[in-house]
């Protein structure tokens, strides 16, 4: 049985959801935050999630991070050295879905010479009616820029843990990848 502990950004736009997800994610969905209050800087996650049929788990430390441009500066340090991304967007505003592209070159920078799994997360599903960004869209564009796509309703509490599941078992596969490596090097 091995306990894995990886860094996890949470990245993307002012007011998609990220905190939101975070924190259903954290409680079990047990806490769902009603009125929204602005991330300024980051507040940090964490929880043990188990890798099905191993025996292992991970341990993600969830850097939830400000979207607002003003806070940039802060996440170059926060962001250091991520083992995982969590990209958020707004099913309604094909704003936030556009800016994945520099959240996710932000986070890739953060990560030179390394692969960095990762999963897209559309949040607000529950929002039928104000859907902006097509779901097909969202996946083609995720799998053609090697991530995992997922959609969210946090608010009606579903699928919330998914992408966070799938997160702790790309990490894994990783690490599972590295111990191979050294094993045939010994």
């Amino acid at each position: 049985m091995v306990k894995l502990a990886a860094k996890c950004i949470l990245a993307g736009d002012p007011a998609v959801g990220k905190t939101a997800l975070a924190q259903i994610f954290r409680s079990d969905g047990a806490h769902f935050q009603k009125s929204y209050t602005l991330t300024t800087g980051m507040d940090l996650v964490v929880k043990t999630v188990a890798v099905p049929d191993t025996g292992d788990s991970v341990e993600l430390f969830i850097f939830d991070s400000a979207g607002k441009e003003l806070f940039s500066e802060m996440l170059d340090k926060l962001w250091e050295s991520p083992n995982v991304l969590c990209l958020v967007y707004d099913v309604t505003s094909e704003q936030s879905f556009n800016n994945c592209s520099k959240w996710l070159e932000k986070a890739r920078a953060q990560a030179p010479g390394t692969s960095l799994p990762g999963v897209l997360v559309g949040n607000k599903t529950d929002l039928v009616g104000r859907r902006a960004v097509d779901s097909a869209e969202a996946r083609a564009w995720a799998l053609g820029q090697g991530l995992e796509c997922f959609e969210t309703s946090v608010k009606e509490m579903e699928n919330f843990e998914a992408p966070f599941h799938c997160l702790a078992k790309q990490f894994h596969q990783l690490y599972r990848e590295k111990v191979e490596v050294f094993r045939a090097l010994a």
